[in-house]
């Protein structure tokens, strides 16, 4: 995130699949994680902004999108 690398390591589109996998569990369970919820809003948002095949660490661009501002690149990674 702090290189600004969204290459995929792994896809957002997987990784929202399987959180709603377990987000239908938890309702079958009748358990409520609703930190796990909005993670899925946030990363549903990027899939709408073109985000589906790209790297996990992207949410930052949603959080970025949201609040109007771009964090710089950190070169001495």
């Amino acid at each position: 995130m702090l290189r600004r690398d969204f290459e995929p390591g792994f896809y957002v589109e997987h990784f929202v699949k399987d959180l709603g996998i377990a987000l239908g569990e938890c309702e079958r369970m009748g358990i409520q994680l609703p930190g796990m919820t909005q993670s899925k809003k946030f990363f549903d948002i990027y899939i709408e902004q073109g985000g589906a095949r790209q790297g996990t660490q992207g949410f930052l661009q949603v959080l970025e999108r949201m609040n109007q501002v771009e964090i710089p690149k950190y070169h001495k990674i």
